[in-house]
């Protein structure tokens, strides 16, 4: 088989292009199970194909409002443990322009299942004007990996925050886990959020916005949670933490209901912007992606942007869950070994949604079929665990992107720090989806203009059989070859 070699990042394509047709100039990113970590790729065969990838920018979609990971106190605790050498070289792989170059991310109020013990803001029973409000617990670990990651970033990044509970004096069952917030405290509960964005504010952080509640239909009431149904959490966002930011001067802060998963949004869409009234004080809403282990529910996704079309739709939280890491096998994140929550707790009726996966397979198929279904921005759950999938004061283990071992002085960045890159380092905020024509049904596709009008295409080829396909826009093409079980970035420059 002959092989040709592209020089320049200009790939000459000697024979292979039509009588009408110009070569097309792209550079090539490639994680493989064969061992690529987002590698330049400038070497193809001329096999033959008749797979055609057709860029169409005439035809645009959403607008991206970025990609990134979660601020958690176990993730800044653990970058603590670290020595300066290897805590810099973490954050500079997530924020940095020669990184990941992260543009959204997500921190909690309060503590959550992440964070070392249970904590409130508002610590004193009974304070309903929040005198005694403090954020002395974000000082030590997240705040500083916040600051560090925000010096990094050339670009910047948007940070959303979200509670998990109230603290248990405002809710019904006087509980850190389950229960509702009491109704005489939905005033204080959105005087909270205002004072959350002053004290971060007084600490050099901008919030951009929030999540209502993480998860209102509760965990399974196993960690930090606090339930609302699609009508008190409307209510509470139309009559008082809407207008109470607006009072306060915050009435630029950005909004996010519901916050879990997918299957749900059909009732929460319909209650969130039943009228203009309620509409007003939404932005949009947060999704999570753990209802199943490979449906992205593109229904659900058409009808949440179809109710609300000028509105954010953004998938808040996913990450590999109910699962401790693998360290230093790169071959497990390829393999369908992983296994999640409904693996040992879903219903019968939906245990078909639970079925063993790999997860660089969970997330690139989760991230391409929400960007070809109008989401607009994409957030993993915890930038940095432990090798046991922690600290997590419930033992609630998951998989990060960034695995480390304080005891070593160890750092492990697995497939799926790569795997999210493809898409945050390529495709910007601000950038449009566009249009693609794929022939080929066992490669998923997505592309993007960015502002400075290169283009980003992503193709996940999840079939262990290398294949090759025709990249066209315009009248111009290349041909390219991408292995089994491999995600690319190709970026056609301005």
């Amino acid at each position: 088989m002959k092989t040709i070699k592209y020089y320049l990042s200009t790939f000459l394509i000697i024979g292979m292009l039509g009588c009408n047709e110009k070569e097309l100039s792209v550079e090539v990113y490639e994680t493989s199970a064969n061992g690529n970590n987002l590698k330049r790729i400038t070497e193809f065969t001329s096999e033959e194909s008749n797979s055609t990838i057709k860029i169409v920018p005439n035809q645009k979609f959403q607008t991206i409002t970025g990609f990134g990971g979660a601020f958690t106190e176990s993730s800044a605790y653990l970058l603590n443990q670290l020595s300066k050498k290897n805590r810099d070289t973490i954050l500079e792989a997530y924020f940095s322009k020669k990184g990941a170059n992260y543009s959204l991310t997500r921190t909690h109020m309060n503590s959550c299942d992440f964070s070392l013990s249970q904590y409130s803001y508002s610590p004193v029973e009974g304070d309903t004007a929040l005198k005694h409000f403090t954020i002395k617990e974000d000082l030590d670990d997240l705040i500083p990996m916040i600051k560090d990651a925000l010096k990094i970033s050339e670009d910047g990044f948007k940070i959303f925050a979200s509670p998990w509970t109230a603290a248990p004096w405002m809710k019904d069952n006087k509980a850190w886990v389950g229960g509702k917030l009491l109704p005489e405290y939905y005033d204080t509960w959105a005087l909270f959020f205002s004072k959350y964005i002053d004290a971060y504010k007084t600490e050099g952080i901008d919030i951009w916005g929030f999540t209502v509640e993480n998860e209102p239909h509760g965990n399974g009431n196993n960690w930090e949670s606090m339930h609302f149904s699609p009508k008190e959490m409307t209510d509470f966002v139309e009559f008082h933490l809407g207008p109470k930011l607006e009072a306060d001067g915050h009435g630029d802060k950005i909004i996010l209901g519901y916050d879990q998963n997918r299957a749900g949004l059909k009732e929460w869409v319909d209650e969130m912007y039943r009228d203009e009234a309620s509409s007003k004080y939404f932005h949009g809403t947060a999704i999570h992606w753990y209802e199943s282990t490979y449906d992205f529910f593109p229904k659900a996704l058409q009808y949440a942007h179809h109710k609300a079309p000028n509105k954010f739709l953004i998938e808040t939280e996913g990450c590999v869950d109910s699962q401790i890491p693998v360290w230093k096998d790169d071959a497990w994140y390829w393999k369908k070994e992983a296994t999640d929550w409904g693996w040992d707790w879903a219903s019968e009726k939906d245990k078909h949604l639970h079925p063993k996966y790999a997860p660089v397979n969970r997330y690139a198929r989760d991230i391409i079929g929400c960007l070809n279904n109008w989401v607009d921005g994409w957030v993993d759950w915890n930038m940095v665990l432990d090798t046991q999938g922690g600290p997590n004061w419930f033992k609630n283990w998951c998989v990060a992107p960034v695995i480390v071992d304080p005891k070593k002085d160890e750092v492990y960045f697995t497939p799926l720090y790569y795997t999210m890159a493809h898409f945050s380092k390529y495709i910007r905020p601000g950038a449009t989806v566009i249009g693609v024509q794929n022939s080929d049904k066992e490669l998923m596709v997505t592309a993007a203009q960015n502002p400075d009008n290169t283009i980003s295409i992503v193709i996940f080829n999840e079939g262990k059989k290398p294949k090759s396909f025709s990249l066209s826009l315009n009248k111009t093409t290349t041909k390219i070859n991408i292995s089994g079980q491999a995600i690319q970035t190709v970026v056609i420059p301005n």
